[in-house]
């Protein structure tokens, strides 16, 4: 019977999928107890190797069974046909994508980030994670390409496009202008070493790690966790600081503005003792210096290095605490204050001064005691003229 065929052709296909399936898992189980890329090898494509040998073997038993079953066979029934090559064309793609995910990741396991010197390990991650976006990408383009040259009509409809060519080339180019912008400056963000994951930037004013690079946006994990979406080409066209460019040793300073009473001697020998009990310090710098002794206040400079941002920052942090903490201490002395000098003024004419007060004292020309009244009388009064009897010149005075 024609359908009894059919179904042995199916069953044949789905226990044979199951024992090369159990074969293969079992040669690389065997390999995986010594081998450690062999268990991630079995991880990876246990399900996709799965799914692709059914799904082949399916199309295969149905090709070779259904001229029998169906009239005409699988040529009369082209929906079917179409069907299980989409399947076979979708499952392959995966198979390939997660084959290529497999090799990147076995190249990235011999680059670890968590080592202190990880410049060249983050530079090849960088590179690895873009190129792994382009493989997928490439894969899916193909696929659906291959999918759509399989139904009829597509050609008329490629020719009519390739007839408007020019027109669409343009609006295209015009509608994607940026998206192609930030799809290239990711590109060159992946192989310029530019900017690599776990870099530490400052951009827009924050202090953050590199997470992740794309195609078209850097995605920055913020001090504060938050993640900062920036377009790649932002980081083509705008000037931004990388702390961690050649390596990730930084070197960090801590300022203290304290009083002309300090004894920078102790404080140095106070750095000394902290440096020499926390772990922090990478051992490569400590500097203790006075910077400035202008306006009242005496600056004191502390530089330390540690091996990474992070670190740097908890170090400034205990450094600062700690110095704060002797101070308060063993040297009340050295904290700032602000001093007041109150001078007496004393007057350069004091004989203008008295009289001054004196005559304030007196009331015045106009004003106070009767005397005064008398004083404004004088002013005020109406003046006597002179009688006519009375002798005008000397020459008629009598003689005495």
């Amino acid at each position: 019977m024609p359908w009894i065929q059919l179904a042995i052709s199916i069953a044949a296909a789905v226990v044979l999928t199951f024992v090369v399936s159990a074969v293969v898992g079992l040669v690389f189980g065997m390999v995986a107890k010594h081998k450690e890329w062999a268990q991630s090898f079995v991880r990876r494509m246990r399900r996709p190797f799965r799914v692709t040998l059914l799904v082949v073997l399916l199309a295969i038993a149905l090709d070779t069974s259904l001229d029998a079953v169906l009239p005409g066979g699988a040529s009369a029934n082209g929906w079917l046909d179409q069907l299980y090559r989409c399947a076979v064309i979708v499952v392959v793609a995966w198979f390939v994508g997660a084959l290529a995910i497999f090799f990147e990741d076995l190249g990235l396991s011999r680059y670890r980030i968590d080592t202190p010197d990880n410049r060249v390990a983050r530079r090849v991650r960088t590179q690895v994670l873009i190129l792994r976006r382009l493989t997928v990408a490439v894969i899916v383009i193909i696929a659906g390409g291959s999918i759509l040259l399989g139904f009829p009509g597509v050609e008329a409809v490629g020719a009519s496009v390739l007839a408007s060519a020019g027109l669409v080339s343009v609006v295209a180019g015009l509608a994607a202008q940026s998206t192609l912008a930030n799809v290239f400056a990711g590109i060159q963000l992946a192989f310029s070493d530019a900017i690599r994951i776990d870099d530490v930037v400052v951009v827009e004013g924050y202090w953050g790690l590199i997470e992740e690079i794309t195609l078209s946006y850097v995605v920055v994990h913020v001090w504060d966790d938050r993640r900062l979406v920036l377009p790649s080409t932002y980081f083509t066209t705008t000037p931004f600081e990388n702390w961690t460019r050649r390596n990730s040793e930084l070197l960090g300073a801590v300022e203290f503005d304290l009083d002309w009473n300090v004894e920078p001697g102790d404080m140095r020998a106070e750095l000394d003792r902290i440096l020499t009990e926390t772990e922090l310090w990478d051992g490569r710098t400590k500097v203790l210096q006075v910077t400035d002794a202008t306006q009242g206040r005496v600056r004191v400079r502390v530089l330390v290095t540690a091996k990474d941002a992070g670190t740097l920052f908890d170090l400034r942090c205990l450094v600062r605490e700690e110095l704060i903490t002797w101070l308060q201490r063993t040297s009340p002395q050295s904290i700032p204050r602000d001093r007041v000098q109150v001078i007496e003024t004393r007057s350069d004419r004091p004989g203008r001064t008295r009289a001054t007060t004196s005559s304030a004292g007196a009331g015045g020309l106009f004003s106070g005691d009767n005397a005064d009244s008398e004083r404004t009388a004088l002013f005020t009064q109406a003046i006597p003229l002179p009688h006519d009897d009375a002798p005008t010149d000397r020459s008629h005075r009598p003689d005495r």
